[in-house]
């Protein structure tokens, strides 16, 4: 399949400071979603873990989501972050659409539908750099970044590591995402693993 990453977006809005809850991506919402178009279609939550799942059933060592890993978001403060993007994909609706007080228009930071033999990752490394692009034209620490941020889950040990690339969870990677004030979209990628 032929991958064009999509024009980086930028969004709408002048960034303010906002308090926490505006900056939170609500897990609970997720689920409630998750759970409306399960209960609308008729299905199981076992068909609805095959459905997500079959979206990247041809990638090499894929680990499929569990049942009890998306019934769990209903009382969770934190989700893996891959497994969130693909049952965003199976919605069809933005990680934004999940933030209070974000722009959830859903024309901005769609999520990319990929074939079965890739899956959309959290690109770390992207997140990184665009962090520390930002972080180094205003003077900042990373300890003064973190703070910015606020929330769990995010510390100056979180933020550099990023660099590593690797794993990220919800809710956290959404705070950093807003903070840079880019769709969550903009710091997706595919692999096919």
């Amino acid at each position: 399949m032929d991958y064009s990453p999509p024009s980086v977006v930028m969004w709408p809005f002048t960034r303010v400071l906002v308090n926490d809850n505006e900056r939170h991506f609500d897990l609970a919402a997720l689920y409630e979603a998750l759970d409306g178009k399960r209960a609308s279609l008729g299905m199981t939550w076992a068909s609805v873990a095959r459905e997500i799942n079959a979206q990247f059933r041809d990638v090499l060592g894929h680990k499929p989501i569990a049942v009890s890993t998306i019934k769990g978001l209903k009382i969770k403060a934190i989700g893996e972050g891959d497994g969130i993007l693909q049952m965003l994909l199976w919605l069809g609706r933005t990680p934004e659409s999940f933030v209070l007080g974000a722009n959830a228009d859903p024309k901005l930071g769609q999520l990319r539908q990929l074939g079965t033999n890739q899956i959309l990752r959290w690109d770390t490394r992207a997140i990184h750099r665009a962090i520390d692009a930002k972080r180094t034209a205003e003077g900042l620490s990373w300890a003064d970044v973190a703070r910015q941020i606020g929330g769990m889950g995010v510390n100056s040990g979180t933020l550099t590591r990023m660099s590593n690339g690797g794993r990220t969870a919800f809710p956290h990677v959404m705070r950093i995402v807003r903070w840079l004030g880019e769709p969550a979209a903009n710091f997706t990628r595919a692999s096919d693993r």
